[in-house]
């Protein structure tokens, strides 16, 4: 499973720019492997990406903007859905893959199996 984020290189929005470096960031300081893929530099991407962003998460005027994230085909969300889940440790659910042992996630996880017995 490859996450891949969808990020603009030479976007003129300093809002873009920090979202995307906020977004990569936490992926490498967390160990999460990721495939960075232009949608400046390859026509191929800025397609691919606005052709699979589901129609209930397209602004209601003009395309995606990125950051956008995908697992493999899989659309994850954009920069809101990815902050909103960081901020409830919810970050591997939202990428869809499993919480390694010891995460802050993991914990919470295990903690809401155990309050459901």
């Amino acid at each position: 499973m490859v996450i891949k984020v969808y990020i603009a290189s030479s976007s003129g929005s300093t809002s873009i720019k920090k979202q995307q470096q906020d977004v990569m960031g936490f992926l490498s300081a967390n160990k999460i492997e990721f495939e960075e893929c232009d949608i400046a530099a390859n026509e191929e991407n800025r397609k691919w990406m606005r052709e699979n962003v589901p129609e209930e998460a397209r602004p209601a005027a003009g395309n995606p903007l990125p950051p956008q994230i995908f697992n493999q085909d899989k659309y994850c969300g954009n920069y809101e859905a990815f902050f909103d889940a960081r901020e409830d440790n919810a970050v591997y659910a939202f990428l869809g893959l499993t919480a390694p042992p010891g995460s802050k996630e993991a914990e919470a996880l295990a903690k809401r199996e155990q309050q459901q017995q």
